[in-house]
């Protein structure tokens, strides 16, 4: 019984933390000005995705760095 009432807690404590964090994300504004701004910002995200998504990506090389062998160090130490 103690179990169960400890996880309701837990995800009581969390959901309540989650919905906290996410208090301040949206705010209502009737200012023209503030409107267009972000109106400009999604247009300009959105303009910035398509740009992304249309240019072709180069392809990557990678290099494969030499791996170092320590037995061969080491018999080359020993024989040295």
């Amino acid at each position: 019984m103690k179990k169960v009432s400890l996880a309701i807690l837990v995800s009581l404590s969390a959901v309540t933390g989650a919905a906290y964090a996410q208090d301040n994300g949206v705010m209502m504004s009737t200012d023209p000005a503030k409107a267009a701004d972000v109106e400009q910002r999604a247009q300009d995200l959105q303009n910035r995705q398509q740009a992304m998504e249309s240019a072709p990506m180069p392809e990557k090389h990678h290099k494969m760095a030499p791996h170092h062998h320590k037995k061969a160090a080491k018999a080359e130490a020993a024989s040295s």
